[in-house]
């Protein structure tokens, strides 16, 4: 058989892009280098490539030009710890992407706060970066070789040694084992840009759906067959109405505008099924590092039922404990709204 019949064309998906811009017009030659093969074999993919939309072809022969296609897609794999992240993205990433504006400066957020995370907090030697972009989407997944997240966490902060627990404090925000260096809004501002954002380390794994404001929630984890670490997935449509200066407004209230005063808690990672919020250690859960907002709007989509010791200590002793702190439920079904209210909440909804 033919060895280019035998070349898988998805591996030549994570080669062709860059490739473009390094070889040009030498593209088959680079090819023919890079496979083993011939030239006639390296422009046999390099048609396959163009029908699969991953670069153009115009001419024949010795006019053959080649330019990127509607898919791109850049993969990298950097050493930990001390990554320039800002120098990555210009280098090895900015140039072979064709993003709206407002979604470039997007995912060039995202981007350098996710490796800058992998790169400091992971306690990993390597993190492997990719983006690509479809024809509707760019889709960007950071994955290092660390302890993993929900770990570091746990050993950082001793009472959130479960990782839904865990999820929950990240979903607040201004969560940080480095408050001299970082203010814990790199991970919660990614998550809030995205249409879909995903979390996964060592065997747990959160999922939250800004673009359908759908909250943080459990998902089902990716394989690590030979090692933890931590896999952050973010994507968004090359089209959406999303922009960086609104989502960081949204954040705060009044005229404060990006002071981050403003915070929303997925109480739903507190419960499972048939399990609902019942006890006061459940309420001071809740309440944990409200006092560094102004507003913290309480969602209780997803949770079944709440009990009295719950309402009363959220509701009534840590309101009277922390006057400033404006505590809002939002989606309360009707058994937990009429618990709310019987501990003087009225604006349940």
């Amino acid at each position: 058989m033919n060895a280019s019949r035998r070349t898988p064309l998805a591996s030549l998906t994570q080669w062709i892009t860059p490739a473009i811009a390094q070889h040009g017009n030498a593209l088959p030659q680079a090819l023919a280098a890079h496979l083993g093969v011939s030239r006639r074999s390296a422009l046999h993919w390099l048609r396959q490539l163009a029908a699969a939309q991953w670069l153009t072809i115009e001419g024949r022969g010795p006019k053959m030009r080649f330019a990127p296609g509607a898919l791109r897609q850049v993969v990298m794999s950097y050493g930990l710890p001390g990554l320039d992240e800002a120098r990555a993205w210009r280098r090895d990433f900015a140039p072979h992407f064709a993003l709206p504006p407002e979604t470039a400066r997007i995912v060039q957020h995202a981007f350098t706060e996710l490796v800058n995370n992998a790169s400091e907090h992971s306690h990993g030697t390597q993190v492997t970066v990719s983006l690509r972009q479809t024809a509707m989407h760019a889709q960007l997944l950071v994955s290092d070789n660390g302890c993993g997240l929900f770990d570091r966490i746990a050993r950082d902060f001793p009472l959130l040694d479960e990782p839904a627990v865990a999820m929950l404090e990240l979903a607040k925000g201004k969560l940080t084992s480095a408050p001299d260096r970082h203010c814990g809004r790199g991970l919660f501002f990614a998550s809030q840009l995205a249409d879909v954002f995903q979390v996964h380390a060592n065997t747990s794994a959160f999922q939250c759906l800004p673009w359908k404001d759908q909250p943080w929630s459990p998902t089902r984890a990716l394989p690590q067959a030979s090692r933890p670490g931590t896999s952050v997935y973010f994507s968004i449509a090359l089209d959406s109405p999303r922009r960086l200066d609104a989502v960081l407004a949204a954040h705060s209230i009044g005229d404060s505008g990006l002071a981050f005063d403003r915070t929303r808690v997925p109480l739903a990672l507190l419960t499972g099924p048939g399990v609902g919020l019942t006890s006061r250690a459940d309420a001071r859960r809740a309440a944990a590092r409200l006092a560094e907002f102004a507003r913290a709007e309480l969602d209780f989509a997803g949770v079944p039922h709440v009990g009295h010791a719950f309402a009363d200590e959220l509701f009534r002793v840590i309101r009277r404990e922390q006057p400033a702190l404006d505590l809002v439920p939002l989606n309360a079904a009707a058994p937990v709204a009429a618990m709310l209210a019987s501990a003087g909440e009225h604006r349940a909804a």
